[in-house]
C-alpha cells in the first residue's frame, strides 16, 4: 500500500530514475561496459595501422579446394601494398578442432577465421576467445547475419542448387527439384558430395528426407551416383563433363554465357543458402591486420560486385535476380541445424547406412594441428 512516506521517497528518486532511464536508452548505464562503436577509420587508415604492426595476416578459412583462397590472397596484397596474407583453406570440421587444439596449447596461429561451423563460434564466444569488433559496413549487415555484440559477422552468402553441364544437357531438360534427379535419363550422370563429410550437404539431404522420405535415398543411390569428397570436386566433375548434373555444389549465380555450366534455382522446392560467418580471435597476433581484412571483406568493393548475394542490406542483388530473402531459402534454419549436433550426427549416421562410407582422402591435403609449422 502506498503511504505518504512511500510517495515522498518515489518523488525524491524520480530524478535518479529518469537519469538512469536516459542512460539506458543511450547504452551508457552506470557500471556497464560502453556500447561497442563501429569502426570509423577508412580502409586506407586501417592499412597504415596494419603495416605499422608488421604487415602480416593469417586466416583459417573453410573450403575443400587445395589452396582455394590463392586468388583472395593476391587480391588483398594488390589492394593493400606491403601486406602479406596467408589464407589456409581446409574443411570446417578440421579447422574447428585445429583451432581448439591451438587455443588449448596457447599457440594460436590464425588471426581470423571464416567457416560455416556456427557451433564453434558459439563456444568460442562463450569462452571469451573472440574479439568484439564491428567492421566498416557492419551496420548494413542483415541483423540475422551478425552477432549484436560484434564478435561474429557474416562476410559472404553461399548457395547450393542444381548445376548442369550445358554441353551435356539443355536447360529445358535440366533437373530443378529433388525428384527430377530420380529420372532414369540421369543414371550415371549425377555427381554428388558425400553428405556425411560436409554439414551443408547433410542439411540438404535432411530436408530431402523430410519432404520425400527415406525411399528417395534408396532410389537415388540406384542412379549410380559419382560420389566425391568436397563440393569443389563435385563442381569440377560437372564442369569438365565427367557428370552432367549435381545439386550439392555451388555455381555461377549470374549466368556466364561462355562458361561450361549453368546454376539453376528450384521451381518448387527450397535451396540451400547460408551466411558465412567470420571472427577475429582475442589472441590474434596481428589484430590490426585482422581488422583491415574484416572491413575489406564487408566493403562495397567486395559486397557490391553483383556476382552473388551480399550480406549487406544496402547492396544490390546479383544482376537479374531478387534479394536473397525473396527466394525459398532459409539461411537461419541451416544455422540452427549446425548448432544441434545430436540432430546432425544422428542423421549423418543414419544416412551412411544407405550410401556407405566415404571413399578418398581429404581433397585439401591439409593435415595436422600446425599444418604450416608452429610459430
Amino acid at each position: 500500500m502506498f503511504t505518504r512516506r512511500t510517495m515522498a521517497k518515489l518523488v525524491a528518486l524520480a530524478p535518479v530514475l529518469a537519469s538512469t532511464a536516459s542512460a539506458a536508452a543511450s547504452g551508457k548505464v552506470a557500471g556497464s561496459a560502453p556500447a561497442l562503436e563501429m569502426e570509423n577509420r577508412s580502409l586506407d587508415e586501417l592499412h597504415q595501422a596494419a603495416l605499422a604492426e608488421g604487415g602480416k595476416l593469417v586466416v583459417y578459412g573453410g573450403g575443400d579446394i587445395p589452396n582455394g583462397a590463392a586468388g583472395m590472397e593476391q587480391a588483398f596484397a594488390k589492394r593493400f601494398p606491403g601486406m602479406t596474407a596467408r589464407i589456409l583453406i581446409d574443411r570446417s570440421k578440421y579447422q574447428g578442432v585445429r583451432i581448439d587444439n591451438q587455443l588449448d596449447l596457447d599457440t594460436l596461429q590464425c588471426d581470423v577465421v571464416h567457416m560455416l561451423a556456427w557451433q564453434y563460434y558459439d563456444r568460442w564466444k562463450a569462452n571469451g576467445e573472440l574479439l568484439a569488433y564491428k567492421p566498416l559496413g557492419w551496420d548494413a549487415v542483415y541483423p540475422d547475419f551478425k552477432d549484436p555484440d560484434g564478435m561474429i559477422t557474416s562476410v559472404a552468402i553461399y548457395a547450393f542448387s542444381s548445376l548442369i553441364n550445358k554441353s551435356k544437357i539443355t536447360e529445358s531438360e535440366a533437373p530443378y527439384d529433388a525428384l527430377d534427379f530420380l529420372d532414369p535419363k540421369f543414371k550415371g550422370q549425377i555427381a554428388l558430395t558425400y553428405p556425411q563429410d560436409d554439414d551443408s550437404i547433410l542439411y540438404q539431404f535432411e530436408r530431402i528426407v523430410a519432404g520425400h522420405g527415406w525411399d528417395y535415398i534408396e532410389k537415388l543411390v540406384k542412379q549410380d551416383v559419382l560420389w566425391n569428397r568436397g563440393s569443389g570436386i563435385t563442381r569440377k566433375r560437372v564442369e569438365n563433363g565427367e557428370a552432367a548434373v549435381s545439386f550439392t555444389t555451388s555455381g555461377p549465380i549470374v549466368a556466364n554465357p561462355k562458361g561450361p555450366t549453368q546454376f539453376l534455382l528450384p521451381k518448387t522446392g527450397a535451396f540451400l543458402s547460408w551466411a558465412h560467418p567470420g571472427a577475429i580471435f582475442r589472441r590474434a597476433r596481428h589484430p590490426a591486420a585482422a581488422k583491415l581484412y574484416m572491413s575489406w571483406l564487408l566493403s562495397e568493393e567486395n559486397q557490391g560486385t553483383r556476382r552473388s548475394w551480399s550480406v549487406r542490406e544496402d547492396m544490390p542483388p546479383p544482376e537479374g535476380m531478387e534479394p536473397i530473402f525473396a527466394y525459398k531459402t532459409y539461411p537461419v534454419h541451416f544455422r540452427e541445424f549446425l548448432r544441434d549436433r545430436i540432430r546432425a550426427e544422428t542423421f549423418r549416421d543414419q544416412l551412411e547406412q544407405y550410401i556407405g562410407p566415404m571413399q578418398g582422402e581429404n581433397p585439401t591435403k591439409v593435415v595436422g594441428i600446425f599444418p604450416e609449422g608452429r610459430t
